[in-house]
C-alpha cells in the first residue's frame, strides 16, 4: 500500500468513525425522547424534552457537516499524480508534509507524520494550486515546497 493509499484509508476511517458516533448519538437521543413519559412534574418533563431537542438539533448539524466532508472526500483522487497541488496531493515542505483531502489532523504513515487538511482550511487554501519550489508564509513561518506527489 502506498503512502497516499494509507493516508486515504485513515481519512476514510476517520469519517466513518465520526459518522457512526453521530448516528449513535442521534439514535440515543431519539430513544430518550420516545421513552420520556409525562411525570407529575410537568415543567421538569418539558425542560428535559427541550434539552433533548437541542441535543438532537446539534447532532443533526454535526451529521450535515460530516455529509459535506464525505461529499468532498468522494472527489479525492489518489491514483494520479500532478506537479500542482490539488485534492488528493501530498505536499512536502521543508517544515512538514500535508495530505490535501479533509481535515483530520496528524496521520502517521511509514514512520512519517502527514497533516490531512481540507482545501478550505487556511493552509489548504494557500497550498492549493502551488508547485514544487514555491515558497509561502503561513502563521508567520516561511515554508518551501520540496515536492508535490
Amino acid at each position: 500500500m502506498t503512502v497516499k493509499e494509507q493516508l486515504y484509508e485513515e481519512c476514510k476511517k476517520f469519517l466513518e468513525g465520526r459518522l457512526n458516533s453521530v448516528i449513535g448519538r442521534i439514535n440515543s437521543i431519539q430513544e430518550s425522547l420516545q421513552s420520556e413519559t409525562k411525570s407529575s412534574a410537568g415543567d421538569k418533563h418539558e425542560t428535559g424534552r427541550a434539552m433533548l431537542q437541542l441535543e438532537r438539533e446539534k447532532a443533526g448539524n454535526q451529521l450535515a457537516d460530516i455529509q459535506k466532508q464525505q461529499e468532498l472526500f468522494s472527489r479525492v483522487v489518489i491514483d494520479t499524480s500532478s506537479d500542482v497541488a490539488r485534492l488528493g496531493s501530498i505536499i512536502i515542505t521543508d517544515k512538514g508534509a500535508y495530505f490535501l483531502a479533509i481535515s483530520v489532523g496528524a496521520i502517521t504513515a511509514e514512520g512519517d507524520t502527514y497533516y490531512a487538511i481540507s482545501p478550505s482550511s487556511p493552509i489548504g487554501k494557500i497550498l492549493l494550486g502551488k508547485k514544487n519550489g514555491v515558497a509561502f508564509v503561513f502563521n508567520g513561518i516561511r515554508q518551501q515546497i520540496k515536492e508535490v506527489l
